[in-house]
């Protein structure tokens, strides 16, 4: 089972593995509250109702429950390993790794990375450690992906001893799902991508665009944390930390977490716009709304100068891959940017970019640089991890 654990959510898939078979899936939106949705998909059947789950391990036995419920499971046990997705794995977690008691405690240490996630899921991992003790728990890490990229990518400008001491350095996100894309390319493409250089932009609420050069990682456009990079849903991306300061004054903020949540939650497409954060809400009155129409020139803007660079940084780029939720549905969005590289001979193939959420390749044979279209699917990444594990200690 892969589990995706936020604060006010609990996503998970259940596998057959190694099918690769998905047995069921759900989640808890609006957890711990008396209004908590329950969701469960199975065989074609789709379960919705509102119930008070208000604590995190009740959330773990009313999934568990509901397996047992519908026949899936016929205990706890026949769930033989679960794979957590935990953001921050500092220079701790290179790779994926079984959650002992000793990384349990490892993965709250590095909660000063990531403060609203690694704390919640350390806990949904010991609920499951004690629920089901005989399983496996393994933790896969959203920052491993980019471990390794070159020092010079991903250190900062400020004295070396910090970076030592503190570690202070990029670490990016959303690794899993850049891993599972550079593998689906790795098929996809012919000759795989060994020795390419690659362009993955996954272009969801939260956007991150990576370098891969010879199947490995190289850059992230996501730094210390998940708030740099290009512009997003709410987040504002990179921006000069001068200006955090003198807005704080003119705000009247003594506190800087309340400025660094203005820079999480109500920045990005949802700030300049004023409209949603939403790229469908955005897109939709763009013609006739100026300040939608601007947050998509910047969001695009910020989009091409990222890939641009990583051009120029790898000494160009054969294959461009979108994927995530933008990345997967708007057929505007990747126009406009592979468009942006037309004088390099990048030529869109418009038919097959109308095709939504499709693993499709979109642009033409003629096109100096291939770009796909790539459903990601970060669930069977962690599904895989855990899987590898539980075969070594069977």
């Amino acid at each position: 089972m892969a589990i995706n654990a936020g604060s006010s959510t609990l996503k998970w898939k259940l596998f057959e593995m190694p099918d690769k078979a998905t047995i069921a899936s759900g989640m808890i939106d609006r957890l711990g509250t008396p209004k908590s949705v329950f969701k469960l998909k199975y065989n074609g059947e789709k379960i919705e109702y509102e119930q008070a789950i208000e604590s995190n391990e009740i959330a773990v036995l009313s999934i568990l429950d509901a397996l047992k419920d519908k026949n899936i499971i016929e205990k706890f046990e026949d769930i033989v390993a679960f794979g957590h997705r935990v953001v921050a794995g500092g220079e701790e977690f290179k790779k994926s790794e079984i959650v002992t008691d000793e990384n349990l405690q490892k993965i709250l240490q590095l909660s000063e990375y990531a403060p609203l996630h690694n704390k919640v899921e350390a806990y949904y991992i010991d609920v499951f450690k004690k629920l089901v003790p005989k399983a496996i728990q393994v933790g896969v890490f959203d920052t491993s992906f980019f471990a390794d990229i070159p020092e010079e990518n991903y250190l900062y400008s400020v004295d070396l001893e910090d970076y030592k001491k503190y570690k202070v350095r990029r670490y990016g996100a959303h690794g899993t799902s850049h891993r599972y894309i550079a593998q689906r390319l790795n098929e996809l493409v012919d000759g795989g991508i060994q020795d390419k250089n690659v362009i993955v932009l996954h272009l969801g609420s939260g956007a991150s665009i990576s370098a891969i050069k010879n199947g490995k990682a190289f850059d992230i456009s996501m730094g210390f944390t998940p708030l740099a990079g290009i512009t997003m849903s709410t987040r504002s991306g990179d921006l000069d930390v001068s200006m955090i300061p003198y807005l704080m004054k003119k705000l009247g903020l003594n506190d800087i977490n309340d400025m660094i949540d203005i820079l999480n939650h109500k920045s990005g497409l949802l700030g300049i716009s004023g409209v949603s954060a939403d790229m469908r809400d955005i897109e939709a009155v763009e013609d006739t709304n100026e300040r939608a129409a601007l947050a998509l020139q910047i969001f695009r803007n910020r989009i091409v100068k990222y890939v641009g660079s990583y051009m120029a940084e790898m000494g160009g780029v054969d294959v461009l891959a979108f994927t995530a939720g933008v990345g997967e549905n708007s057929k505007e969005v990747r126009e406009d940017i592979l468009n942006s590289f037309g004088y390099m001979g990048v030529k869109v193939d418009p038919e097959n970019n109308k095709l939504r959420g499709k693993e499709v390749k979109i642009t033409t044979d003629d096109s100096t640089i291939a770009a796909y279209t790539i459903p990601t699917n970060e669930e069977l990444m962690i599904a895989q991890d855990t899987y590898g594990f539980a075969k070594l200690l069977n």
